[in-house]
C-alpha cells in the first residue's frame, strides 16, 4: 500500500484528570523535584554515568539493526583497538555525541545549530547508504523525499522540512506551564520522527535529542543528581516501540496520549531502577562487591588484588595505611607499590588533587567493566538482553 503525506497540527495534548498519563506526570514532576542526597563518591558516580552512556549508545545502535553485542563492544573498550568497524564505529559516535550534550547543553539552547551538530557526530566517518549508516550531507536536512521502512507514515517532503523543524523547535523552547514539560518530551519526539528531517541516521539523532530535552529539564546527570538512560525505553522492545510509534502516526488524540503514556512510563521505570545505584550501601553489596567476586573467580585479578578492591569498595576512599592488616609482615614501601600495580591497571585512581596518595576504585575502562556489566545485566539494569556470550 502506497503511503501519503497528511499535515497535522503540533499542539499539547491534555489529557483528563482521570488518565493514566496524568498519574505519571505527577509521578515524574515528584522525581524531578526530588533532591538527591546519594551517598556514592562522585568519581564512582561517574564511573556509572560513562557506563549508562556507553549502554545507551549500544541500546540507540540496535534499534536500527547494529547487532553488536554489549560483550563484543566491552572488549574493544578494554583493548582500546582503534581499528574497528563501522558498526562499532557507530555506537562510538552516539557516545561522543552523548558527551557533547553533556557538555555544552547547560549554556546552549536546543536549536537548529545543536541538532545538526548532534546529528553530524552521530554519522562522522560512516558510509552514507545504501551500504552504511551516514550520511551523504551531515548535519544538513534533507533535499530529498523518502519513506520510512515499516511504516504507513510518508514524511513531509523535503521542501516542506525547514518549516516542519522550525516549528518543532519553536515548540520545545516556547515556555509554558512546567506540567507540560513531559509531555512535551514525548510529543517532540515522536514530531521529529515524523519530520524525518535528515537523509540517515534519524532515529540515533532523536534518542538524543529526547536525552537533551530531559537533561535542560532538570532530569540531569551532574554531581549529587542522576543517571538518565532513556534510550532503554525504547530499546528493550523494538517493535513495541515502532507500534507506538505509528498509533501517535494517526495524529488522533487517543494515538499521541497512548504514545505519551508509553514513553513517560518507560521514563518513570528506568529513573526509579537507576535511581538505586546512588544508594552507596545498595551499589556496595549488590553490584561492586559481586563483581570482584565475579573478577576473581574468571582470574582476572588475584586473590589480594581482590582483597585491596574490596577494601577500596568499603571505605570508598583510601590509602596506604587501610590495607596494612592484608599485608602485616609488607613495609610501607612495599604495601605503596601493591597500590601502585592496580594504578598501572586503572583498577585504582587519585581521589581528586586535594587527596594526595588517597585512592577511589575505577572499573569503567579495564577488565572490571566485565564484571560490572554481568552484575548489572543480573539486577536487570542493562536496557537490552544479551544475545551472545563473552
Amino acid at each position: 500500500m502506497t503511503s501519503t503525506f497528511r499535515h497535522s497540527d503540533l499542539n499539547i495534548i491534555k489529557p483528563t484528570f482521570d488518565s493514566p498519563v496524568t498519574d505519571l506526570v505527577i509521578d515524574l514532576e515528584k522525581l524531578r523535584e526530588r533532591r538527591l542526597s546519594g551517598t556514592t563518591h562522585p568519581q564512582i558516580f561517574f564511573q556509572l554515568k560513562h557506563i549508562f552512556h556507553l549502554l545507551e549508545s549500544i541500546g540507540s545502535a540496535r534499534i536500527e539493526g547494529n547487532n553488536t553485542t554489549i560483550a563484543e563492544y566491552i572488549e574493544i573498550k578494554i583493548e582500546g583497538n582503534n581499528d574497528v568497524s563501522e558498526q562499532i564505529r557507530e555506537i562510538q559516535n552516539i557516545e561522543k555525541a552523548m558527551i557533547f550534550i553533556d557538555e555544552n547543553i547547560k549554556d546552549n539552547s536546543i536549536n537548529r545549530a545543536f541538532i545538526s551538530e548532534v546529528h553530524k557526530l552521530i554519522v562522522e566517518d560512516l558510509t552514507p547508504p545504501p551500504n552504511g549508516e551516514g550520511d551523504k550531507t551531515p548535519g544538513d536536512y534533507r533535499k530529498h523525499d523518502l519513506s520510512i521502512t515499516k511504516s504507513t507514515h510518508k514524511p513531509p517532503s523535503w521542501m516542506l522540512v525547514e518549516n516542519y523543524m522550525n516549528e518543532l523547535i519553536n515548540f520545545i523552547n516556547t515556555d509554558q506551564s512546567p506540567k507540560y514539560d513531559l509531555l512535551k518530551v514525548a510529543i517532540a519526539h515522536h514530531r521529529f520522527v515524523w519530520i524525518h528531517p535528515f537523509g540517515n541516521g534519524n532515529g540515533r539523532t532523536v534518542r538524543l535529542f529526547t536525552y537533551a530535552m530531559l537533561v535542560k529539564l532538570g532530569f540531569n546527570v551532574n554531581i549529587g543528581n542522576r543517571i538518565l538512560n532513556p534510550t532503554a525505553i525504547f530499546c528493550s522492545d523494538r517493535e513495541e516501540y515502532y507500534e507506538h510509534l505509528s498509533a501517535a502516526d494517526t495524529n488522533e488524540e487517543a494515538g499521541i496520549l497512548q504514545w505519551c503514556e508509553y514513553v513517560l512510563n518507560g521514563l518513570k521505570i528506568e529513573i526509579e531502577k537507576i535511581d538505586k545505584l546512588l544508594d552507596y550501601n545498595y551499589l556496595k553489596q549488590e553490584i561492586l562487591f559481586p563483581m570482584i567476586d565475579f573478577s576473581a573467580e574468571r582470574r582476572i585479578i588475584t586473590e589480594i588484588e581482590g582483597k585491596i578492591l574490596k577494601v577500596a569498595i568499603t571505605e570508598q576512599i583510601i590509602q596506604a595505611s587501610d590495607i596494612k592488616h592484608i599485608f602485616p609482615d609488607k613495609s610501607q614501601s612495599e604495601i605503596s607499590r601493591q597500590i601502585k600495580k592496580l594504578i598501572d591497571k586503572k583498577m585504582l585512581i587519585p581521589a581528586g588533587a586535594e587527596n594526595a596518595r588517597k585512592y577511589v576504585i575505577r572499573f569503567d575502562n579495564n577488565y572490571l567493566l566485565r564484571g560490572i556489566i554481568k552484575v548489572l545485566g543480573e539486577k536487570g539494569f542493562l536496557p537490552i538482553a544479551e544475545t551472545k556470550t563473552s
